[in-house]
């Protein structure tokens, strides 16, 4: 029966309860999953520039590895983010709409890795009033991750209904892809604009057309 080296060091897995040995070098876990090492991360950029047929090694490409690595880890902040822990609510009543508008945010589309930008508008009933900075904060906190438009919408959205008690929470998201301006079809200039509409927002017409008008008066 094989025995582990006198060194190993273990991780009791939460799944299976197996006990792991060492990760790989240039590895390392964190709880059950396995992630490269900054290092090991800087090697798969440069494999990347040796695909494109560039070398690595020369003056202006020698420190890029590091550069994407550390870009890459600061455009993805939000993972790091609980959209709970931004909330701090005043103990002020207050029951009409309350507008954040032309919040400009930077993220990178998960399909290829690059990045698009815009504006998010925010409107909610106050079930809570919370600073408007926790508003851009709460766009941050979704914008920089890997995303999907649509979803980064809905996301602003709900987090706002849970942690607020919204009766109503309407999101409108204005950006520009760089995927669809420098690959593919190449559409420069094209804007996509995406909307979650909750509670009152997508049952009252009235409220919704409000919210719109303010957004663009």
């Amino acid at each position: 029966m094989a025995t582990e080296p006198a060194d190993a060091q273990t991780l009791e897995s939460p799944i299976d309860g197996c006990r792991r040995l060492n990760p790989p070098l240039g590895h390392y876990y964190v709880g059950d999953k396995l992630y490269p090492s900054p290092a090991t991360a800087e090697g798969f950029v440069r494999g990347l520039i040796l695909l494109v047929g560039e070398d690595p090694d020369r003056p202006g490409l020698k420190e890029t590895p590091g550069r994407v690595v550390r870009a890459l880890i600061e455009m993805t902040q939000g993972y790091r983010d609980d959209p709970a822990d931004i909330f701090k609510t005043f103990d002020e009543k207050h029951d009409e709409m309350v507008v954040l508008k032309g919040c400009p945010f930077t993220s990178m589309c998960e399909h290829h890795l690059l990045v698009f930008e815009g504006t998010a508008d925010i409107g909610y009933l106050p079930g809570k009033v919370v600073g408007l900075s926790k508003l851009a904060r709460l766009v941050d906190c979704f914008s920089r991750r890997l995303q999907m438009q649509e979803r980064m919408t809905r996301q602003i959205a709900e987090a706002i209904r849970e942690n607020l008690e919204a009766p109503g929470v309407a999101v409108v998201v204005r950006a520009r892809h760089s995927c669809l301006a420098c690959r593919g079809v190449r559409k420069h200039g094209t804007e996509m604009v995406t909307s979650a509409m909750l509670g009152v927002f997508r049952d009252s017409p009235g409220a919704r057309a409000e919210f719109l008008a303010l957004c663009n008066g």
